[in-house]
């Protein structure tokens, strides 16, 4: 019996998907529920499972962009048995001792040898990769992140490299060589060496990204409003209460939690920076759909914490962290990133000082955050120092007035500086 492998639908807007790649070989005998290949959509990966074990036939390339519905493969299930046999036995071959043939002696001509069973190698399975060898899913983000699979250590079983591994695998840092020049060479003439470049097939997501970046710069009237906040408040909150939140809570307490509530409030006051247009009509939201951009080795993904207005600040850190975490591990669904009323991005964490962040469409603003740096400023006619961080405020200007857009943003920095008001929601 022959069973059709056919390309899911993945979500009510995506009509076709990228076939990353194949973990099984054409021919290979696969199990029930085995993962055979990986999928890529234009928000996420999914892999793809045998819906019953037998004989796997390629029939689709990797690389190959396919439609939704497409038959990719099919699973000849009449020889299942017949290769779990074959294996079964060559698995027992394998264990039987090799019996070692007599020596031969010079007085008298060798006897013959007892024949030995050749034992043919046993195909190799996916449980049974050698230490330091990388999964499909692992190998192909190694290669996007340049990172040789002899430097990274693997945690799945027998040392093999999971998904997980390459996820968090870094470049080693190189050293610098020790025998450069004292003295810099002035106009020195160009020296021949080796000037080499490499293509590489744009992903799906990455695709994506950059028609929706180049669509909100075009069909949007977008522009950016700036203001600086002192972190002083906040941050004596963070170190006096962080110790008790964590032990009461079990997350810890980080200022994104805190902007996402002072966004909240300040919505309450300007509901225009939380809504949206379709076509002629101006949506208003009566909730907050808070999109949190996070950046992965694949690109950056906006996983949405819905109803965020009705949360505290604990539920929002732990809404989080999940979100954060499946989200650097490919495990976000398409529900979790689609929707969304307002975005904010923390460019901060990389050290960005100032951005312009580009809005979400069809989202109206979008809150950048920035990195914490101490600067000397003006308090009570002294000069002192303080840890402020810029923010910005991108917005549409065609739903979002210039007044409502500054003022929206001084609301936040006044929660920032003073979060007690967020408390007593004042």
């Amino acid at each position: 019996m022959e069973i059709e492998i056919k390309i899911p639908s993945v979500g009510e807007s995506i009509t076709e998907v990228t076939l990353a790649s194949w973990t099984k070989k054409d021919g290979d005998t696969v199990k029930q529920d085995e993962v055979i290949a990986e999928i890529e959509s234009d928000k996420a990966s999914f892999e793809l499972n045998a819906e019953q074990a037998g004989t796997l036939h390629i029939l689709a390339k990797e690389g190959e962009t396919v439609k939704v519905g497409s038959k990719i493969a099919t699973i000849d299930t009449a020889g299942a048995g017949k290769a779990e046999t074959k294996a079964t036995e060559a698995s027992k071959a394998a264990e039987k001792p090799i019996v070692e043939a007599p020596k031969a002696t010079t007085s008298a001509p060798a006897p013959e040898q007892p024949k030995v069973q050749n034992l043919a190698p046993i195909a190799e399975s996916r449980d049974s990769y050698a230490a330091g060898t990388p999964s499909p899913a692992a190998e192909k983000i190694l290669d996007e992140k340049n990172i040789a699979t002899t430097v990274v250590q693997g945690t799945g079983r027998d040392g093999r490299i999971t998904k997980n591994d390459a996820v968090q695998a870094h470049a080693p840092v190189e050293k610098q060589a020790s025998a450069a020049p004292s003295t810099p060479v002035i106009n020195a003439p160009v020296q021949n060496g080796t000037r080499n470049e490499h293509r590489e097939k744009m992903s799906t997501l990455r695709k994506t990204i950059a028609k929706r970046l180049v669509e909100a710069k075009n069909l949007t009237a977008m522009l950016t409003t700036f203001n600086e906040v002192d972190m002083t408040a906040v941050m004596d909150m963070r170190k006096k209460y962080k110790d008790i939140f964590k032990d009461k809570y079990g997350i810890g307490l980080g200022f994104m939690s805190i902007f996402t509530k002072a966004v909240c409030e300040a919505i309450k006051e300007f509901p225009a920076v939380n809504s949206s247009i379709d076509d002629t009509d101006l949506v208003y939201h009566d909730y907050v759909d808070m999109g949190i951009a996070v950046s992965t080795p694949r690109g950056l993904v906006v996983p949405v914490v819905r109803n965020v207005e009705n949360m505290s600040i604990a539920d929002i850190e732990k809404n989080i962290a999940d979100l954060a975490g499946r989200a650097r591990d490919n495990k976000l669904t398409i529900e979790e990133m689609t929707g969304g009323t307002f975005t904010i991005t923390n460019g901060g964490v990389f050290g960005s000082l100032m951005s312009t962040p580009i809005l979400n469409a069809p989202q109206s603003a979008i809150l950048g955050m920035h990195n914490i740096v101490e600067r000397p400023v003006a308090l009570n006619g002294q000069v002192v120092i303080r840890p402020m961080m810029y923010l910005a405020l991108s917005y549409d200007h065609r739903v979002i007035d210039g007044r409502e857009s500054v003022s929206f943003l001084v609301k936040i920095k006044q929660y920032i500086e003073d979060p007690m008001r967020l408390i007593l929601e004042v």
